[in-house]
Parts: structure tokens; sequence; C-alpha cells
């Protein structure tokens, strides 16, 4: 039997789906811990609903994923007007350092990608996909690149790429608290608190993605107004970047645009509606994601299984080693850096907000301290999303 689900009927599947995962995520709090959005939980059981259908001959479902790249678009040009200067330059050498570390940490990633699956006789593009794509992209970037690479040639790329980000964000925050405990006690570092105390910390732990915020028609009309704008300059950007014969991501002009928008706004004093745009961008996400994960191929994974699980286990002791020994020692070899190491395992193998969570963790148990919870925010929301396009673009350019 084959079910055509045309664009109204993919959207009403696709809100149901969200809705499950959105079930199961406060339901369980395991899933929670982890910060494993709804969207993913979702997408994820429906991909493998699809997957019993096929092996068993019963079913094939095909969806009208006309809206996925609007979405996607949507969402990476909300990302680009978060990238403001003086945000930048007002967070001090504490961020330009972090960030530093970030970018160094993504280029780090693709190389071992590459490089571990030239071993198996894959093509490095697949290496890729158990990068700085899933693990500091997280779902959103795993699910705009990997269509770009299968459009390349190589086959399973979106599938590789969302299952790796998943394993990523619960290696994430499993892997955080370890790095940041040992670091506190093989270094005797001096916390603000004694976690042997009865006495619990103060913690500030108020990064919530569902703050419930008032949003004004004229406000929300302005931000949507100026996400199409930039969106359609954009496309006219891309399209230039096309006459170069260069691979980039067909959001990338929109991005930029939105930056540039975004710094004319600071240039001028003019106060940019950053939470209409954060929540339209967040809209976009969750369904993007949701129709990204419910379209996976999980029958293209059979063979690539060990092989995988070898690539994202390298991942995992590389960000492990390079929160231990590099973040530690550049964001000052104490308390402070040891939270933000922590915080490197979050974002580095997830999400920001696995990284808060990190945080939050540990300071719950070795008491407060102020500069990573304004700093990791700020570069993994705002900059990093950014950054990690460009180097993965630079990588696609050399090795196609």
């Amino acid at each position: 039997m084959e079910l055509h689900l045309d664009i109204y009927k993919t959207m009403a599947l696709v809100s149901i789906v969200f809705y499950i995962g959105k079930y199961l995520h406060n339901k369980f709090t395991m899933i929670k811990k982890f910060c494993i959005p709804p969207s993913v939980i979702g997408g994820i059981l429906f991909s493998f609903l699809v997957l019993v259908l096929k092996l068993s001959n019963l079913a094939t479902i095909t969806l009208d994923t006309t809206l996925q790249d609007i979405f996607m678009t949507a969402f990476f040009t909300s990302i680009g007007f978060t990238a403001s200067f003086k945000i930048l330059k007002k967070g001090g050498l504490k961020v330009i350092s972090f960030l530093g570390l970030a970018v160094l940490l993504v280029v780090l990633q693709n190389t071992i990608g590459v490089s571990l699956a030239a071993l198996f006789d894959f093509s490095p593009l697949l290496g890729l996909c158990t990068a700085s794509i899933p693990m500091v992209g997280g779902h959103g970037t795993a699910g705009s690149f990997g269509p770009i690479l299968e459009d390349m040639g190589v086959s399973g790329a979106t599938t590789v790429s969302i299952a790796s980000a998943t394993f990523g964000l619960i290696m994430g925050s499993l892997v955080g608290g370890l790095v940041a405990r040992s670091l506190i006690h093989r270094k005797k570092l001096k916390t603000v608190h004694d976690e042997n105390s009865k006495i619990q910390p103060n913690t500030v732990g108020d990064y919530n993605e569902e703050n419930h915020n008032i949003l004004s028609f004229k406000k929300l009309m302005t931000g949507a107004c100026l996400l199409f704008l930039a969106m359609g300059l954009g496309s006219y950007f891309s399209e230039w970047i096309e006459t170069m014969e260069l691979t980039f991501p067909s959001y990338i002009g929109a991005m930029v645009v939105a930056a540039i928008i975004r710094n004319l706004y600071d240039m001028n004093h003019i106060e940019i509606v950053e939470k209409e745009i954060e929540t339209l961008g967040g809209l976009s996400l969750s369904f993007f994601l949701t129709m990204a994960l419910m379209g996976l191929k999980l029958w293209e994974l059979f063979d690539l299984a060990l092989p995988l699980l070898i690539l994202l286990v390298a991942q995992v002791f590389l960000v492990g080693l390079f929160a231990y020994f590099i973040t530690f020692r550049f964001m000052g070899k104490n308390y402070e850096a040891a939270v933000f190491a922590s915080a490197t395992c979050g974002f580095g193998m997830g999400a920001t907000p696995n990284a808060i969570a990190n945080m939050d963790e540990l300071t719950n148990r070795y008491g407060f301290v102020p500069t990573p919870y304004f700093v990791v925010p700020i570069v993994g929301c705002l900059f990093i999303d950014f950054a990690n396009s460009a180097v993965i673009t630079i990588f696609i350019n050399l090795l196609k």
C-alpha cells in the first residue's frame, strides 16, 4: 500500500508527530535530562514506524516536504540576525576566547571525521556527517547539510548526520560532568561551595527555551517581514555565490544578509525585534526538524553500524580531551574554567541547552559562577552556528 500525503495532510501529520514527541519529552525524566527536543523524539519514532512498514512490505509513506526548505532557511536566517558585533565586543575577551576555542574544535572535529572515514574507504564527505555538522551543529545543521551531501552523491548523508546528532546529544550530557568533576578533583580546584556541605548553593539556571513571553502583533509582523526580506535578498546573494562553482548551503545568503541588517540596526542605535525573530526561528526549527527526521531512511544505517560507531566514539574522545586539556587551560585553569569545560562538552556534542544543563548540574554541587552563563549562550546561540557553517562549507569545497 502506498500513501501519498499532500502538503496539508503532511503538515497535519507533522503537527501530530511533534506533539507526540512533546508528550514523551514531558513524560519521561531521562529524555528531559538529556535535553532531547520533542521534534527529535517524535520524528525518530515516526522514522522507525516507516522502517517497520518498509521491512514488512506493508506500506510506504510519501510526504510533501515543500515547506521543509522554507522552514530551514527561516531558522538559519533568524540565526543570522543574532550575529551582532556589538554584542561580541561587549562580551569582552572571554567571549572572543571561547569563540576561538569553539572554532578550533569545529576544525578538529572535521579533520578527525574526514581522516577516519578514509580508513574505512568511505567518502571523506561522509566523515563530515559525524563531525561538526551533527556535533557542534546539532540536528538543525545535520538536517540542512545532509541533503546537500546527498546531492553530491553521498548516500545516507542525512540519516547518518541525524543519527550522529542524537548520539551527540546524549554523550555531551554524560561526558560534560565527568570531565569537569575530574578537573576539580585532580587539579584540587577551589570551588565556590563544598560539595559535602549540606547547605545548597545559589544557582541561576534561567536558560529556558519555553519561557512564556507576551508577543505583540506589530512586533511579530515586523520580525516576519525582516525574516522574509533577508531570505529574499539572500537568495540573490546565494545565486551569485553559485556562479563561482562553490558549494554553499542554500540559506547562507539569507544568513549573511540578516547579519548585515542586524549590524546596520546596531550602528544606528535601533533596537531590533530580537525576541519575535527568535520565536519565529524556533517555530521554523521545530517544523523543519520534525519533517527532516520523519523522512529518515534508517535502513541506510545497516551497513554503516560498526564504522559509524567508531567514528562517533572518536568524536567523543576528541571533545572530552579538548575540554580537559585546552578549554580548561585557556579559560583560566580554575573552577570557572572547569565549568567552561563542561559546557564545551555540552554544545560540542549536542546543543547550547545541553551546555547549560551541564553547567547547572555542576554549579548545583560546587557553587555558581556568573561568567560562563553569560559567555556560553552568546557563543553557542549566536556566533558558533555562523562560524560552523563557514568551516563546513570550506571543507566541502576542498573535498568535493
